[in-house]
């Protein structure tokens, strides 16, 4: 996949990304939200007339209110289908609609359409219920790549998944292997067999834990890492412990230090050549580097304003935006003439502003509110810049959104701005 069509996919994304948490956040009284989801080889004509059906079987709901806003829904989704002529967009299509609850007994129809989602839609489904049926959806925005995470030393054992860019700990297990110095009263033959009985039993006991984990997924996997100190990871892959066909998907051993849920972070940064590929190693690139040269260079910038100002300078050679930024901008504008902006949290009100330059108090305007990413999306395709999404499943992921605003950028020169 080139850049430009990266891109276009992670802010394809995102746009998704931000109708399914609206959707999401919508109820209805009874089972009057409607979702369709059409793959792309289903014709319109058979989805029209699905509807026309549906819309006459509703007529034999019960609940007044509730029939008659069943049926409102599926005319406007009828309606919306006039727009296409024989078969979906590409990826096929999702259409959303349905009465919603506005708060005092109120109630407002709503229509969505979601075109040529990221991945194919697999098979026609009509859902009728309290609340839209997004998990489909946030399926296909799940980050890609599989892989099995295993750390163990003698004492102690964990098992988890790299799931794209997100470490998700699993199972653990503490081992009862002695320590090195036998007992009083034993022999040192007997102590050293029972020791390596003990060893071999924990081993199993590891492999079990992979095996129940890993083995459903071994046709999804993308490969098995596993870390720990030396001998120990050599030892449990030599001996042959795990199921033959996961044996075989192992991608390689790596020295770790922690074997416990932070020894699974740890591994991860050790294969870092085995996963270069992966989302999560490019997103912790991007990041490494910024750090970089936020302490030893010149050429890093954060937050809302200082990168705006960079990006409309086109110095900007990256901007960097988090994931899970939910943010809007509001532009201030006085009676004389300055103009200023405001980053603030989407799901609060436009609040009125005192101009840092006159004092002046400016009022909330709903109209001079928008997406404080697209705002800088926007900026960034005029001027050549690219754009990339970082998650916050990894520490410097979680400071961009924490401590520099959720915005950052890599400049081609140093600006001084």
């Amino acid at each position: 996949m080139s850049q430009q069509e990266q891109e276009k996919s992670d802010k394809q994304k995102y746009d998704f990304r931000k109708v399914i948490e609206e959707l999401q956040e919508y109820e209805g009284s009874g089972t009057q939200l409607v979702s369709i989801y059409i793959p792309e080889d289903r014709l319109i004509s058979d989805v029209a007339a699905h509807i026309t059906q549906e819309h006459s079987e509703a007529s034999n709901i019960k609940s007044k209110q509730t029939r008659t806003a069943v049926q409102d829904a599926l005319t406007s989704l009828k309606d919306r289908l006039k727009y296409y002529d024989v078969r979906p967009p590409e990826n096929g299509m999702v259409m959303f609609s349905g009465a919603i609850n506005s708060g005092g007994g109120q109630t407002d129809m709503i229509t969505r359409v979601l075109e040529s989602p990221p991945d194919p839609v697999e098979s026609f489904r009509y859902h009728c219920d309290s609340a839209f049926l997004t998990d489909p959806l946030e399926h296909m925005l799940a980050d890609k790549g599989l892989f099995g995470l295993i750390v163990l030393d003698r004492r102690e054992a964990n098992v988890g998944w790299l799931k794209g860019k997100r470490v998700e700990p699993v199972k653990s297990a503490s081992s009862l292997v002695p320590g090195k110095q036998r007992k009083g009263g034993q022999s040192a033959q007997r102590f050293a067999r029972l020791r390596l009985e003990a060893i071999d039993n924990f081993y199993q006991e590891v492999a079990e834990m992979a095996n129940d984990l890993f083995v459903a997924k071994r046709h999804e996997i993308d490969g098995i890492i596993v870390g720990g100190p030396s001998p120990t990871k050599d030892e449990f892959l030599d001996g042959d412990y795990l199921h033959h066909e996961l044996q075989d998907s192992v991608l390689g051993k790596f020295d770790v230090s922690y074997t416990d849920e932070s020894g699974l972070y740890d591994l991860v940064d050790a294969a870092e050549d085995v996963l270069a590929e992966t989302e999560v190693m490019k997103d912790k690139e991007q990041m490494n580097e910024f750090f970089k040269e936020l302490h030893d260079g010149e050429k890093a910038t954060y937050g809302f304003e200082q990168t705006r100002r960079n990006l409309i300078m086109g110095s900007v050679d990256r901007l960097l935006i988090s994931e899970d930024l939910r943010d809007d901008v509001v532009t201030y504008e006085c009676s004389n003439g300055h103009e200023e902006r405001e980053v603030i949290d989407r799901r609060k009100n436009t609040s009125d502003h005192e101009c840092s330059e006159c004092g002046e108090v400016v009022e909330g305007d709903d109209e001079n509110r928008e997406d404080v990413i697209e705002h800088l999306i926007d900026i960034a395709e005029q001027r050549g810049t690219e754009t990339k999404f970082i998650s916050t499943d990894f520490e410097k992921g979680e400071q961009l959104l924490t401590a520099f605003g959720g915005i950052a950028g890599i400049l081609r020169y140093s600006t001084g701005v």
